[in-house]
Formats: C-alpha cells, sequence, structure tokens
C-alpha cells in the first residue's frame, strides 16, 4: 500500500522499519513489543521446555500510534522524544517500529504535548 503524506480525504498507512531505515527527525511509533520470559516461568515443567529457552510474547502497546521523534540512533538502540517532553531509549531487538505520514504525526504530536486526547480518538 502507498503512503499518503497530506490528502486528507484518504487513510493513511503507516509503514513498518527495518533498523537501518531509520533517520534523525524521523517521527515513528511501536507496533508491537516483544518480551521475554524464562520457561520455567510459563509452565513449571522441564518436560515441556527446556529451562533454557526463553518464551517470547509479541504484544501491541496501549499506546499504539503514540508519536515518537526519533533524537539518535546507535543501533540496535534508538533515543526517542515524547510529546510530554520525555525521554526514551528503545531497542529495536524488541520493539517493532513503523514509520509515521508527516501530517498524522504533526496532529497527535501537537494534540499530545497541549495533553489532550490520545491519537486515536482525533477526529478530522
Amino acid at each position: 500500500m502507498k503512503e499518503l503524506a497530506d490528502n486528507k480525504d484518504e487513510a493513511c498507512v503507516a509503514r513498518s522499519l527495518a533498523a537501518e531505515d531509520l533517520r534523525c527527525g524521523d517521527f515513528v511509533a511501536i507496533l508491537h513489543e516483544t518480551v521475554e520470559w524464562p520457561s520455567f516461568f510459563w509452565s513449571c515443567d522441564a518436560q515441556l521446555l527446556p529451562p533454557s529457552e526463553p518464551i517470547r510474547i509479541v504484544y501491541r502497546p496501549t499506546e499504539g500510534g503514540m508519536p515518537l521523534k526519533v533524537k539518535a540512533i546507535c543501533l540496535p538502540f534508538v533515543f526517542v522524544k515524547h510529546p510530554s517532553d520525555q525521554y526514551q531509549t528503545l531497542d529495536v531487538r524488541r520493539h517493532q517500529l513503523v514509520r509515521l505520514t508527516r501530517s498524522y504525526a504533526r496532529v497527535a504530536w501537537k494534540a499530545l504535548s497541549k495533553g489532550l486526547q490520545h491519537p486515536t480518538s482525533l477526529h478530522c
């Protein structure tokens, strides 16, 4: 699907990114996060899974669509800024990032920096 930047009549699609495609100044969001747990936490049964093998769980964070501005990159780490002026380091081995369209990111960033509402509830 093609990414639409400024056409307000059509829906836009966030594009998944490979880590090497990230650039400073990009607006990104976390699509999903992978968490690893020791297998003995999962079932307490050594016959099902070896204790040294981690269980990987992929989940979608509740703040999906939250625009994050890339400030610095040193792979596998990406330093990002939240609209609330907080900073965070993401590990791209755990976080699948998507590039947001500039139009979506601007609207969401402005609303969230003022403390209005979550971008998924913004109306066009």
